[in-house]
């Protein structure tokens, strides 16, 4: 227990070395980071919004639009998979209650229609349930209905793929260590820590950055247009700017799902615009729309309201366009972000909105500090007079144990919360709870006559498997905050769990290795614990 190899030594050596180091910038001030030589590590701890400051945001998503989505789309296949089944002649496709209708001509034809909806739908959940029902009524009409089991998958879709979005559009906004979680089925919180402009992050999560290009529907009548309705085949958006609406071609046009890429530039004008690019795919498509209407115009959408309807003037095979707008440097270069990040598939409204200034952050953070280190000056002087020289390797041991916690948080970039300090706290309590036990056996081994050698070894042999189960227990405790924690709880589970980790290291074998090498320069007859 007491051999130390010289190699075994320096390796120990240069982890604390190399931990020490990693804490240091978290500790230095921010000028004299910046004058440290390239070489030196310089990440530092990132702190939660309790600490820095910046904006706690709830937003909930509406369910009846997913539903309502996964009916158009689902409109779309069936039309393109009866068209593609032969022998079958349909009627029009009707969206009523929440279902899909259609009849068709020839009772003779049921199944051939049957076999071509059928294979659009999928089994969703564990039960076997199809995402999708399908019943026949009255001979020749076909009632499709999405199955709450499919109702619920494609909500739950829809959240994962808005929670990556607005993570992917947090990122674009520079800001450090947001955290974005969902919340039940429909809700997603957003915290991001330091934000100096909270209504640029709401006015960027709250933009759907749906975008479509669609034709212009030159048969409407313009009355009913204007009076907002629809005849079959065509929709009406609003403009965005200057009041009167527009239809379009429902179907045919382009999505914003097809964009590799969107820049804030300036048009010939010197106007800000949002340049795009498509994809190989998306480009092809946007060529022949305008290869095939030439001189008509095509609405650019964003959001349901309707940016522009420029002319087709030629073909724009680039796979490359413009979107133009009463825009501001600020709000193209938003919009870029928005389109970069992707379209979110289903609008998010802010439903709760909390901002912690610097100042409340600056106090929590000066409070957090004053009781860690008027913790750890307590538990410093209670070792150093209860243990004499094995309380100094306590305390020594114990400084290095906080100093290894800041360096690897710096390491991985871990965000220090407000019960991230409880979580330091904590653990110098457990690292000198550990050095504790380890001293107490080993006066209790001089009580029973064990050499000075001897009662260290078996002191720290024993203590050790004591340490080691009691700190199982406290890991296990971690990962379960963790996995099932959210937010401030999972940034006390990390302190937790590297200050666990960290201090079994130190407490164990660190001061075993101070502790050998005094017995090997001294040879002590009798121990004054």
């Amino acid at each position: 227990m007491l051999e130390f190899t010289p190699i075994r030594r320096i390796f120990l050596t240069l982890v604390l070395v190399v931990g020490v180091l990693l804490a240091l910038p978290s500790m230095l001030p921010q000028k004299t980071l910046d004058a440290l030589p390239d070489f030196l590590p310089k990440q530092t701890i990132n702190f939660g919004l309790d600490l820095a400051g910046g904006s706690h945001i709830l937003l909930e998503a509406n369910p009846a639009q997913v539903r309502a989505q996964q009916l158009e789309k689902m409109e779309e296949n069936v039309r393109a998979a009866l068209r593609g089944a032969k022998g079958v002649d349909y009627g029009e496709i009707s969206r009523k209650g929440g279902a899909l209708s259609f009849v068709v001509a020839d009772q003779n034809q049921v199944d051939a229609a049957r076999e071509a909806v059928q294979g659009l739908t999928s089994g969703a959940g564990l039960t076997g349930q199809r995402d999708w029902t399908i019943r026949v009524i009255d001979g020749t009409r076909f009632v499709m209905t999405p199955s709450d089991a499919g109702i619920a998958r494609n909500l739950d879709d829809a959240m994962d793929t808005a929670t990556d979005v607005i993570r992917r559009r947090i990122d674009e906004l520079g800001t450090r260590e947001p955290t974005i979680i969902r919340q039940s089925t429909d809700r997603i919180v957003v915290q991001v820590p330091g934000l100096d402009d909270p209504a640029a992050l709401k006015a960027l999560l709250g933009q759907t950055a749906k975008l479509e290009f669609k034709l212009l529907d030159y048969g409407a009548d313009q009355a009913d247009t204007d009076a907002g309705k629809a005849r079959i085949g065509s929709q009406v958006f609003p403009m965005a700017e200057g009041g009167g609406n527009i239809a379009v071609r429902r179907l045919g046009g382009i999505g914003g799902d097809s964009l590799t890429g969107a820049q804030q530039t300036y048009d010939q004008d010197n106007q800000p615009v949002v340049s795009i690019q498509f994809d190989t795919p998306g480009g092809k498509r946007f060529a022949t729309l305008t290869q095939q209407n030439v001189n008509k115009q095509f609405a650019i959408i964003l959001d349901d309201k309707v940016l522009s309807a420029p002319v087709i003037q030629e073909p724009i095979l680039g796979g490359a366009s413009q979107i133009s707008g009463s825009f501001t440097v600020e709000s193209a270069n938003n919009l870029a972000i928005a389109l970069r990040s992707g379209a979110l598939p289903v609008d998010l409204t802010i439903v709760e909105e909390r901002t912690v200034g610097p100042d409340l952050g600056e106090d929590s953070k000066t409070s957090g500090a004053i009781a860690a280190t008027v913790a750890t000056v307590a538990v410093l002087a209670f070792m150093l007079v209860t243990y004499g020289r094995f309380g100094v390797y306590a305390n020594a041991a114990l400084i290095i144990n906080l100093l290894l916690i800041l360096g690897i948080m710096s390491l991985f970039g871990a965000t220090l919360t407000l019960p991230g300090i409880a979580g330091f706290v904590l653990t110098v309590g457990s690292a000198v709870d550990a050095n504790v036990l380890i001293n107490e056996r080993i006066r209790e081994e001089q009580r029973r006559g064990r050499r000075v050698i001897q009662a260290i070894e078996v002191g720290y042999k024993e203590a050790s498997r004591a340490i080691f189960d009691a700190n199982i227990t406290n890991v296990i405790a971690a990962v379960l905050l963790f996995l099932f924690g959210s937010g401030p709880i999972r940034g006390f589970a990390v302190v937790l769990m590297i200050g666990i980790a960290t201090s079994v290291f130190t407490a164990v074998t660190i001061t075993r290795m101070w502790v050998a090498g005094w017995v090997r320069r001294n040879r002590p007859t009798e121990l004054h614990i």
